[in-house]
């Protein structure tokens, strides 16, 4: 049975992390919370329907194919919310990301209806037995798929020259710019990254769930913010542990505990963090804390 838990407390920590490392990017680079997010989150769901359901298309190009419209919408998302709005005021971006929020939820709900809507089946549901866990084809190409782009952003941030460029835009956007870095272009690109990584989270939450909506997109924006504080605010490794962990510990607490506690343990977490340890597991320790 413990087994069987920490399984599927992987594959919804899985989910969790994709949302929070396109938090994580962002706010790392621009110490912007982009509210927004979720909503990308859902618009990305709605893409990988579509693609199945009227394009024709197999569950990876719906993949593919919902990256790519997130991404767009990252950057439509730079020049309508981040770019025109008055950098000498720090409340002001955040409050524009808040009216993109409002803004594209209910586009969804004119345009797609208020409705949840049903997944289709993308994946032929197997059950594979190994010992006492039983593990179906759809857990498998969840973690699969989440795990594999959380290694590739990793190599990516890590290994090549603009993850270099987004680490020195994340320190100090004027000595980056010194150093030769076009600052506005890693703005772009790492909000095109996040919103992408998130286009994919929202196709994966609507095979996880069978079901998507265009409400999606708060639970998924509030999970992910907690994962961000939990691993430390602009650390992407730190938000891949993170991610796993609360989910770990919602599946844990609603087994053994009760599924009504689930949340309660979450913002209990949340809270714990602000008031102990306010730059997360993983962040750098403050001077206060050392």
């Amino acid at each position: 049975m413990l087994y069987q838990q920490l399984i599927n407390g992987l594959m919804l920590g899985a989910s969790y992390a994709l949302i929070a490392i396109g938090y994580t990017l962002i706010f790392g680079v621009l110490k912007l919370l982009y509210f927004a997010h979720g909503e990308v989150f859902m618009i990305g769901a709605f893409a990988g329907l579509y693609l199945v359901l009227y394009g024709g298309a197999n569950i990876y190009v719906a993949l593919l194919g919902a990256m790519i419209i997130c991404a767009l919408l990252g950057v439509i998302a730079v020049y309508v919310s981040v770019r025109p709005v008055a950098k000498d005021r720090p409340l002001a971006p955040l409050i524009s990301t808040i009216g993109l929020t409002i803004i594209l939820q209910n586009l969804a709900v004119y345009l797609l209806g208020g409705q949840q809507v049903a997944f289709p089946e993308a994946i032929k549901q197997e059950l594979y037995h190994i010992g006492p866990i039983t593990i179906s084809s759809v857990q498998i190409f969840i973690l699969g798929i989440a795990i594999s782009l959380m290694v590739v952003l990793w190599f990516f941030i890590e290994h090549t020259k603009m993850g270099r460029a987004i680490r020195a835009t994340a320190e100090n956007h004027e000595t980056a710019a010194l150093l030769g870095v076009d600052v506005n272009r890693v703005v772009l690109v790492t909000f095109m990254i996040g919103s992408g990584i998130a286009g994919v989270a929202g196709v994966l939450d609507g095979i996880k769930n069978s079901g998507i909506s265009p409400f999606m997109g708060l639970s998924a924006a509030v999970k992910g913010l907690i994962v961000m504080l939990l691993g430390g605010l602009g650390n992407v490794p730190g938000a891949m542990i993170a991610g796993l962990l609360l989910g770990l510990i919602e599946i844990l607490s609603a087994a053994y505990i009760g599924t009504t506690e689930r949340d309660f343990f979450s913002f209990a977490i949340l809270i714990l963090i602000l008031l102990y340890r306010p730059t997360g597991l993983f962040g750098a320790r403050t001077p206060e804390e050392r």
